[in-house]
């Protein structure tokens, strides 16, 4: 990371409601030594974990977990204040490559490299260099070990554009996208030419959005900390996305995220997605009315040679917490080749939390399973640039986020914005003149 981005002492509770589906709770603080306690984002893949653990991890260790496992919002404003206040109730919990280096930086984390230096089964080198990278910190040390990665990447149906005598490019322009967009809309009943997010949140409408306004030449900010949201890059990449999305997309848009869009693509009533590379093995998976019938190509671009986002749910370990051993013990297993092998085993292969290992691409089992989609999310996790993802230089690191702080705030508060323009009630350039003030605030701090 760059050696001038500054970090808070606080990390305001986020607003990402990304892929979060139903989950159990559970949990509470215990000196036992062998039981530790993990908090937990809901989404499909954690939920698995969960029910595979004590059958598994503890009947193996002796080690028992207790989980608390909440939706996206309200895990992580649980984090952020039993980590900041280092209260130590919680031994583990599930973060991003957004809050690593900040909650690093804050000294909230523990650097796990001695553990993973004494456990070579693990394998470190085995994890993919994006998303190993994106979860050090400043001082170079490991601070988190994913469970899952992502990308970005276009999913769309091949019976559909095959019908229209439509052909997908492997790496389509945003102008192409939307050409199609606008030949398969009512291509079936009720069926809309893409799906694109308009919920609210900056890990919601923003992440998507973030990466076309990179591909379109914009940046929240330039190296040297000017707002630049009312630039013409990113006014002209806005109003694309709107304009796609009211003309050829989902009916309730701006109320639609992650969530919505899956269920969708999943229910025929849309054609194409633009969205994580995680939804892949649900869209795959056996008794999906879709599977077999969808084609992957790469995030579409404008101006730069790529324009997928990158981000994981990773493990990392309080730096309060009296039991860290027993929790790299966790680590090790969930984040390990043996778990996706006991998933793949148990669950199915397109189950596989995947996007975070080499070896996972090379293997056969997985390939047979998930061949449709499989390399193309190696290649786009491969692919990612979370230090220069557009046409410019960055002040702070991330693709989809600027790695601040501030940005959970802001991000929020402009999509919010921006949403209202996608439901009809402001023009994009009313939403990005209010945005522009809203980032030079926040720009005023780092220019000091």
């Amino acid at each position: 990371m760059r050696s001038h981005l500054r970090f808070a002492a606080a990390v305001a509770a986020a607003g990402l409601t990304a892929a979060a589906c139903s989950g159990a709770g559970g949990g509470g603080s215990s000196d036992d030594a062998q039981s530790i306690n993990v908090l937990m984002v809901n989404n499909p893949q954690m939920v698995d974990l969960q029910k595979l653990t004590a059958d598994n991890f503890t009947r193996d260790t002796g080690i028992t977990v207790n989980f608390t496992v909440l939706p996206e919002n309200d895990v992580r404003d649980k984090i952020s204040q039993d980590f900041s206040s280092q209260s130590g109730q919680y031994d583990v919990a599930t973060i991003s490559n957004y809050e690593t280096p900040i909650y690093a930086k804050n000294q909230w984390l523990a650097p796990l490299d001695d553990y993973v230096e004494g456990d070579p089964a693990f394998d470190q080198a085995d994890i993919l260099p994006p998303i190993a990278e994106s979860l050090k910190a400043e001082d170079g040390k490991i601070y988190a070990e994913p469970f899952y990665g992502e990308a970005s990447m276009l999913m769309y149906r091949k019976d559909v554009l095959e019908a229209k005598g439509v052909r997908m490019p492997a790496k389509p322009t945003w102008q192409q996208v939307a050409d199609i967009a606008a030949r398969v809309d009512g291509a079936e009943a009720g069926m809309k030419g893409i799906c694109l997010r308009g919920l609210p949140g900056w890990g919601e409408l923003m992440a998507p959005l973030t990466t076309v306004v990179n591909t379109f030449g914009g940046t929240w900010f330039t190296e040297d900390w000017q707002a630049r949201l009312n630039s013409p890059e990113f006014k002209e990449a806005t109003n694309f996305y709107v304009d796609l999305v009211r003309e050829h997309g989902q009916p309730g848009a701006a109320q639609s995220g992650f969530a919505e869009c899956l269920n969708s693509m999943t229910q025929s009533k849309v054609a194409m997605w633009y969205d994580a590379t995680s939804a892949a093995g649900q869209l795959e998976a056996d008794g999906s009315p879709v599977k077999g019938k969808l084609g992957y190509a790469q995030a579409p671009t404008v101006r730069t040679e790529a324009s997928q986002w990158l981000y994981t749910w990773a493990f990392g370990v309080q730096k309060a917490s009296r039991k860290q051993d027993a929790a790299w013990k966790f680590i090790s297993w969930a984040s390990g080749k043996g778990y996706e092998e006991l998933v793949g085993d148990t669950q199915g292969w397109a189950k596989v939390p995947d996007g975070k290992r080499s070896s996972t691409y090379a293997n056969p089992d997985y390939l047979a399973k998930g061949g449709s989609f499989a390399k193309s999310v190696e290649e786009a996790i491969k692919g990612a640039k979370p230090d220069d993802p557009g046409v410019q230089r960055r002040p702070a690191p991330g693709i989809q986020f600027v790695g601040i702080p501030e940005f959970t705030d802001l991000g929020t508060q402009v999509s919010q914005r921006v949403s209202a323009a996608i439901a009809g009630g402001k023009t994009v350039d009313e939403a990005l003149e209010e945005s522009q003030g809203l980032a030079e605030k926040v720009a005023e701090k780092y220019r000091k």
